[in-house]
């Protein structure tokens, strides 16, 4: 900590020696806010952290230090909550701060914030009573992308100025009408990691240049979790702690008002509401005239200071994942503001101008303070319109044409729970049926979930649940303009998230509201399950089908017990049993197997049955060739450039947090010459070229890559290393990519002559003299002739920008046992792969056909043609191994529940299938890693 504290002052001191733009940063700070006074007994950030304002980039835990410090200068005015912990326990935290009336009452003020919040228990009366006598409340979240330096900095200041600043009417209105929520650091995970790289790339003095290390962080950069985790995309998924705890929170207090603050690139200038095109269609005509009325608040402060900004443009709150949408469907009025990145201490930019990291936190101190009064301006209307879309939802859910969403308990009913879990989480009130019912035509078994409409959550449930979200036709036609042109879209984010089908489970949605009775549900993410009822003399049965059997298989398999898999299905006393079910032989496990499985089966949440007999009725007997011994496979994963960080975190969050099993990153240049026969599987994420894989391992690693696979190794590639595989140079795939198809078309403008020859209207060609500069002359005669004459001649499709898609399955094939005929993938990016031919390997999963493709979302019209029979999982024997490959990553923000079971069928029935050789078949496995911070914060049993 000394030599630290030596080496910044050392830095310092050399600043303001040696360099113009460091004596800049170091020299007594301007005003942030022209002519206040501050009182002295608030302690600065210099008092406190050593430096002044802007002067560094305050870590995370100078974050908290310095605040714990305002906290206790001003106990009566500003209290901090911890909310959570992050995968590196590290602490989440909020401050309130308000007027020492407001503090003192804060639990009442909350409560009765509850109380307005469901106009069902509250009347007009009451609620006018409560919007009179009630603050007004605003979230400001900081730094949810941890390379998003300027935020946090800007929350330490924007709380110092509330507390410090002396006879400031602005201020004081503020904590007299206003609750002020100040989140600091929502990702204190990733800041640390880009707070680590900037100060390792630190020389002499801060550097402008934008291509200097110090702006430029290695793999996997600041922005997202520890797992990776882009956390502005997961907050309806809920499936990191940070966002978990976020929520909790949030619907404690019900912020009438939520900015979520971050950065672009630092050409850019400041960017606050009203959004860009399109609008959510569940977001409401007051809820986007406010953002008008906070986007006009801000102009006027940036107007004083001479800010630069823009509005309307770029970023859109369609998706219903971001900071700045999801609380809009519990009422409030939620904002994007981002800033002008310096991504460092000073950065020169392309317009000659120089931008400090100072400025980019006063910018967004500034648009803080500016949001903050126009909420203490507009208490009463912002308390009343909270009050009126609630009760309106409400309302609505008892007149439209949906009034109940069933969630059917049939099928995967892990993945039914935890749907159930994701969506209470959020609010959602949810019903359990006591018994079993018939409503819209369909049987529904006892302990499915009834969702009420005419409820207070009714637009969240509809964003959520609908198969489709529509997108204003105005902007669709807008972007076919634009592509037509070669322009690129402007969509932002994917187009479909519906639940249902991304969990690929059942959902009804109707107009009935069913006649059975019903309890107050409280589903959990993991609900205990059912051991065997009676101890086996012979085995023990898990049927395959849900997630909760793969938490079971892969508990059962650090535990070392010995399980087999069936490959084809069967029926025993009566009971249908799918392909992939695991058997446990009593014969070749521990005596204690059936205490073992209990603990297991109701830690996992599966269902374990006894038999004594291996008489089936049907099907295939358990000494069949056709059930096979899942070995205990050591898994690698390719990680650091070139894969995607994004796919290489969710692909090892969903093994290993989703299912428990350690996955062993190995960063992908060791790959080339790592000792693959330790390992059984080894995973290649996404990656946005496959050039990136190819110049990774070179060609020495190529080769020892086929060695490992045709020695028996599952290599298992997901999306972009789909096209690695399949490149001639890598030899690992027997299919290719594909161009975009041509249209099937007769040539333009030819007619028939009356003698029967073509005559030719359209683009005129006149040859010209050979030459290896020229070309054929044309006349072109319109504007179709032009845009015929500019096309490419041979390109890839257009992008897709998140498209759910439905695909349908081998059933014959081991990979597929337990899945549903028909699966949903989302489909991003512009990959189309040629079926691979038969004497090959399989097309296990293929795209559906061009009508019945597309389940939710936007697809060109061209993609939907091309897409229709394409394969989505392909397997190929190569030598003792084979090679599966999804088109698309079943892993992608680990919110694709509905293809776990194929993903864990690659991964742990892919070895089962393999002939390896000894080396790869003696691997290792570490059993007992220590328990996760995960399993600390919310108490997720161990599995094994």
């Amino acid at each position: 900590m000394i030599w630290k504290q030596c080496r910044i002052s050392c830095w310092l001191l050399s600043a303001l020696t040696l360099s113009v733009s460091a004596r800049s940063l170091a020299q007594d700070t301007a005003e942030f806010w022209p002519g206040t006074r501050y009182d002295p007994s608030i302690p600065t950030i210099e008092m406190v952290l050593g430096y002044r304002v802007g002067d560094q980039i305050t870590p995370p835990d100078g974050i908290l230090r310095y605040l714990e410090a305002l906290q206790a200068s001003a106990p009566d005015r500003m209290k901090i909550v911890e909310y959570g912990r992050t995968w590196e326990n590290r602490k989440l935290v909020y401050a309130a701060l308000g007027s020492e009336s407001n503090l003192r009452q804060l639990s009442a003020i909350r409560s009765r914030i509850q109380q307005l919040a469901d106009p069902r228990k509250t009347g007009d009366s009451l609620a006018g009573a409560l919007i009179e006598e009630l603050p007004a409340t605003v979230w400001f979240g900081y730094g949810v992308h941890g390379n998003e330096i300027s935020s946090p900095d800007a929350a330490l200041l924007t709380a110092y100025h509330l507390l410090a600043a002396r006879e400031d009417p602005i201020v004081e209105e503020i904590l007299t009408k206003v609750i002020v929520l100040i989140d600091p650091l929502q990702n204190p995970d990733g800041r640390s990691r880009f707070v680590h790289a900037f100060e390792t790339a630190l020389g002499l003095e801060p550097v402008g240049h934008p291509e200097a290390a110090e702006h430029n962080e290695p793999w996997p950069a600041g922005r997202t979790n520890h797992y990776f985790f882009d956390m502005n995309r997961d907050w309806f998924a809920l499936t990191q702690p940070e966002t978990r705890g976020r929520i909790k929170a949030m619907l404690e207090w019900y912020p009438l008002v939520f900015v979520d603050l971050h950065e672009m690139g630092s050409d850019a200038t400041y960017y606050f509401a009203p959004g860009a095109a399109p609008h959510n269609p569940h977001q409401t005509k007051v809820q986007r005239e406010s953002l008008e009325l906070f986007g006009r608040a801000n102009a006027l402060w940036f107007d004083r200071f001479r800010f630069d900004y823009f509005t309307r443009e770029v970023y859109d709150g369609f998706y219903p994942g971001y900071g700045d949408s999801w609380p809009s469907y519990y009422g409030s009025i939620s904002m994007t503001y981002e800033q002008a990145s310096v991504r460092g201490l000073v950065v020169q930019r392309k317009d000659g101008s120089v931008l400090r990291f100072r400025e980019s936190v006063q910018h967004h101190f500034v648009a803080c303070l500016a949001t903050a009064q126009a909420v203490a301006a507009n208490r009463k209307k912002l308390l009343q319109d909270f009050y009126s879309y609630r009760k309106s939802a409400v309302q609505e859910g008892q007149t439209e044409a949906i009034r109940t969403y069933v969630l059917s308990r049939r099928g995967n009913t892990a993945a039914v729970d935890k749907l159930a879990a994701v969506l209470a989480a959020q609010g959602v009130e949810i019903l359990e049926a006591d018994t079993a019912f018939r409503i819209g035509g369909q049987d529904i078994p006892k302990g499915s979930y009834v969702i009420p409409l005419s409820q207070p959550s009714k637009r969240l449930v509809r964003t959520l649940l609908d198969p489709q979200v529509p997108i204003d036709e105005a902007f669709l036609k807008e972007q076919e303009r634009r592509r037509k042109k070669k322009l690129p879209d402007e969509i932002y984010d994917v187009t479909a998230w519906s639940l249902p089908l991304l969990y690929n489970v059942e959902a009804l949605a109707t107009k009935e509201v069913p006649s059975v009775a019903t309890s107050p549900a409280n589903p959990t993410f993991m609900p205990r399950g059912t051991g065997p009822s009676q101890k086996a003399t012979l085995a023990y049965l898990v049927p395959w089908g849900t997630d909760a059997a793969g938490r079971l298989l892969t508990a059962s398999l650090r535990a070392d017990l010995r399980v087999f898999s069936t490959d084809k299905a069967f029926t025993q006393s009566g009971r249908r049993f799918p392909a992939g079910t695991l058997i446990y032989k009593v014969a070749d496990n521990p005596t204690d197997l059936h205490d073992r499985l209990q603990r297991l089966a109701e830690a996992s949440g599966a269902e374990v049955l006894s038999t004594n007999t291996a008489w089936v009725e049907e099907g295939v007997n358990f000494g069949s060739r056709h059930v096979v011994l899942i070995p205990k496979p050591s898994v690698a994963l390719a990680w650091d450039t070139p894969t995607q960080a994004y796919s290489a975190g969710s692909t090892r969050f969903v093994l290993e947090r989703q299912f428990g099993y350690p996955v062993t990153p190995i960063r992908t240049p060791q790959l080339a010459r790592a000792d693959l026969s330790r390992f059984q599987v080894l995973i290649l994420p996404n990656a946005l070229t496959s050039e990136g894989y190819r110049t990774a391992l070179g060609t020495e690693g190529i080769r020892r890559l086929k060695e490992w696979v045709t020695a028996g190794g599952t290599l298992i590639g997901l999306a972009g290393a789909v096209s690695f595989l399949a490149e001639a140079k890598t030899g690992l795939l027997s299919v290719s990519q594909e161009n975009v198809a041509q249209p099937d078309q007769p040539d333009r403008g030819a007619t028939e002559s009356k003698g029967g020859s073509k005559v030719v209207s359209g683009p005129e060609t006149k040859e010209a003299a050979a030459g290896p500069d020229r070309v054929a002359g044309k006349i072109l005669k319109s504007t179709e002739d032009l845009q015929s004459a500019i096309q490419a001649d041979a390109e890839l499709p257009d992008k897709v920008p998140g498209a759910l898609l439905r695909a349908r399955i081998d059933e014959d094939h081991w990979v597929t046992a337990g899945v549903p005929q028909t699966v949903n993938v989302l489909l991003m990016g512009q990959a189309i792969f040629s079926p691979i031919k038969l004497d090959k390997g399989t097309n296990a999963a293929f795209f559906e056909s061009a009508a019945e493709l597309v389940a939710s979302g936007h697809l060109w019209e061209e993609n939907r043609k091309q897409l229709a029979f394409k394969p989505f999982v392909i397997v190929q024997p190569q030598g003792r191994g084979m090679v599966i490959a999804f088109t698309a990553d079943p892993t992608f923000r680990a919110y694709m529940e509905g293809l776990n079971l194929l993903f864990l069928n690659a991964v742990f029935r892919g070895p089962a299938h393999t002939r390896r050789t000894p080396e790869i078949e003696r691997g290792f496995l570490i059993s007992n890693p220590v328990p996760s911070v995960y399993d600390k914060v919310f108490r997720i049993p161990r599995l094994g």
